[in-house]
């Protein structure tokens, strides 16, 4: 299971930290990614962690304000977004996959959060 939190409303070139929460037999040995999409928009990957070494991969767009972090001993990977914009707009989700290929290309992740909104106005 994943959830996340930590979405909200936030002033342009303001910063927000989003947490996902990996329960279960989701952690050790998965990568934890983060993706996003906004109205009327597909959902693009912005970062992944893969926890057994803390590698970090980054989609080349989210290179920058977006940054990827974790914390083993609470089983919770991060999301640090910087310098925000109203583009930034959109329902962050948490993804989670044991396969490294996922972490790199981050797509065809198998399990999913519910999502956390952030608005930037």
């Amino acid at each position: 299971q994943l959830v996340e939190s930590g979405g909200e409303s936030v002033q342009a070139g303001g910063s927000l930290r989003l947490s996902c929460q990996a329960s279960g037999d989701i952690y050790r040995g998965y990568c934890l990614a983060w993706f996003r999409q906004a109205p009327g928009k597909e959902r693009e990957g912005i970062a992944g962690i893969f926890t057994g070494a803390g590698s970090t991969y980054y989609a080349d767009s989210m290179k920058g304000r977006f940054h990827i972090s974790e914390d083993k001993a609470k089983n919770m990977a991060y999301l640090y977004i910087s310098n925000m914009t109203p583009e930034d707009t959109a329902m962050y989700y948490c993804a989670a996959d044991p396969r490294p290929a996922s972490c790199v290309r981050l797509r065809d992740f198998k399990y999913w959060g519910q999502g956390t909104q952030v608005t930037v106005s």
